[in-house]
């Protein structure tokens, strides 16, 4: 039974046989990454010069990076995973270490340290921000503790001041996910260069995406020299420190970019900022007018400039009145690009809690923890109430006011929608 059958269908939810709010082209608002002449001549220049292998691209991106973070020592790599686990071995992580990591983060920010042998613990993350919760962590430190993860979660810059803060109280190595924050700033700093080590993802979907690719940045000269030895095996044999012995063998791992790749990385790097203000632009417009609906959008505070690797929003189900399906449903009838968050949450993942992590714990001699009775309710909360929307990078204002008047139809249609899914059942 359709509960408007006297309402124009202009109006009535598009769920209820109304007509669907939003009707203009998306593909094109939301193609990402966007490769230009540019992109194109980049990667001829590779192709026609012949090296494919060690171009001096290569050093030309990390001079890149090196200016864009201010930082003294950058090394490319062949992906963000590899770059993350450089930057584990360039601490000196041993057997039995602890780390304190986010459960709500893609897995390559806490896998690579387990073939270290050292014990991921998972904190709760706070929900104003996603990152990790500093009161949480610090319950979680003990005399194992040597290093934390910090990952600023689809844009947003951590609560840095707490942390940093407990990383000085109890000596702590912070590595620094900045994957998803490509120019995004925290009280004046860059992301990428508020740790110990950071880590940048250049994956396709990346801000500022090489199709694959990593970029590890750092203070510290010796564990840029470590990171090199771990996995570049043409750079060791530049080092003028004993370290270059080992340039016949490197240490067994093989983690170079590919020049092609590095070649966009250099045209994208250049594009970022441009490219970052539309869709800041685009995003802080939306957020501006799901508020004004009682949708909370993650704004940032004052002291934090964010950017959107992707849009992340939190309804208050309960009061829309309105399961979180059921809303998600009635928002894709209206033509919404609506979904579930992009990650599970790690340590619900049989990796932990099926104990598949012990074949490579085991060779190390380390203690395998059991992760099978962890429990995050508050990371776990946050999680569920969550849902995506695109990132629009090159959305016009009339889409997203469709987008506005999709969410303004089922929030204010919600009881006939929500007996609407009851009939159903």
């Amino acid at each position: 039974m359709n509960h408007l059958t006297n309402a124009p269908t202009a109006e009535r939810p598009a769920i209820l046989g109304g007509n669907p709010a939003v009707t203009l082209d998306q593909e094109a608002a939301n193609r990402w990454p966007v490769l230009t002449t540019d992109d194109e001549r980049a990667v001829i220049q590779i192709l026609r010069d012949g090296d494919i292998s060690t171009h001096s691209v290569i050093r030309q991106l990390e001079q890149d990076y090196r200016e864009f973070s201010g930082l003294p020592y950058a090394l490319a790599h062949c992906n963000g995973t590899s770059a993350l686990m450089a930057a584990f071995w360039a601490i000196g992580l041993q057997p039995g270490d602890e780390v304190l990591v986010p459960s709500a983060t893609f897995w390559a920010s806490v896998l690579p340290l387990v073939w270290l042998g050292a014990v991921p613990v998972f904190c709760e993350s706070e929900p104003e921000r996603l990152g990790l919760d500093p009161v949480d962590m610090e319950k979680r430190i003990t005399a194992c503790t040597k290093a934390i993860v910090v990952v600023h979660l689809w844009g947003m810059p951590s609560k840095m001041t707490e942390i940093k803060a407990l990383a000085q109280k109890y000596r702590l190595k912070i590595i620094e996910d900045a994957s998803h924050a490509q120019g995004a700033s925290w009280r004046g700093q860059a992301c990428g260069t508020l740790g110990d080590i950071a880590v940048f993802s250049l994956q396709g979907g990346k801000l500022a995406p090489a199709g694959e690719g990593g970029m590890l940045l750092c203070k510290d000269g010796d564990y840029w020299e470590r990171a090199v030895c771990f996995g570049d095996i043409t750079r060791i044999i530049e080092l003028e420190t004993p370290a270059r012995r080992f340039a016949a063998t490197s240490f067994g791992i093989k983690t170079r970019i590919a020049p092609v790749s590095a070649a966009i990385a250099r045209t994208q790097l250049a594009r970022l900022a441009e490219n970052n203000q539309l869709r800041n632009s685009n995003l802080q417009y939306l957020s501006a007018g799901l508020e004004a609906l009682g949708i909370h959008t993650f704004l940032p505070p004052p002291h934090v400039e964010r950017v959107y690797f992707e849009y992340l929003v939190r309804p208050d189900f309960a009061s829309i009145g309105l399961s979180k399906q059921s809303f998600i449903k009635a928002l894709q009838a209206e033509g919404c690009l609506a979904a579930l968050p992009r990650y599970p949450l790690l340590h619900q993942q049989p990796f932990f809690t099926e104990g598949a992590f012990m074949a490579v714990m085991r060779p190390q001699g380390g203690q395998t923890p059991d992760y099978s009775s962890v429990s995050l309710p508050v990371t776990e909360a946050a999680n569920d109430s969550m849902m995506k929307l695109p990132s629009f990078p090159w959305a016009s204002r009339e889409l997203l006011d469709q987008y506005l008047t999709a969410f303004e139809k089922v929030i204010r249609h919600a009881d006939k929608i929500a007996r609407h899914f009851d009939e159903k059942r």
